[in-house]
């Protein structure tokens, strides 16, 4: 999958393509955007918060558990030494403490919280 960012119509606007879709960032007003959509720190919150409540619910599908739904909610800064990102999960559904438990060890294993997690390398080139 290949995503792509260039200039929209605002100030410092991006129009985001990825595959068929495509969405806004921005920054806020107080950075001289216009904020017409969620800065980029907001859109990596939201990448983390879809991929755990995507991940949770297919397991709990397979495994035939009573969740009725998983709501997630990420909170993110700057801190010193680097970015911090806390998720809260809430699972609705008629759950036991361990199936709970399960789902959270599943919720630290969705492809978007390894990747934050481990290594990553960014290949530059320039044109």
């Amino acid at each position: 999958m290949e995503v792509r960012a260039q200039k929209g119509s605002g100030k410092l606007q991006q129009v985001i393509t990825v595959g068929r879709h495509q969405l806004l960032s921005d920054a806020p007003e107080a950075f001289g955007g216009e904020d017409s959509g969620p800065e980029p720190h907001d859109l990596l919150a939201a990448a983390l918060a879809a991929c755990t409540t995507l991940t949770v619910t297919m397991y709990a599908r397979r495994k035939g558990m009573a969740l009725d739904d998983v709501r997630v909610r990420i909170e993110h800064r700057q801190e010193e030494g680097g970015y911090a990102f806390r998720r809260h999960i809430e699972y609705v559904g008629g759950l036991g403490q361990e199936e709970r438990q399960r789902l959270t060890e599943i919720a630290n294993k969705c492809p978007v919280h390894k990747t934050l997690s481990g290594s990553i390398r960014i290949e530059t080139e320039a044109r």
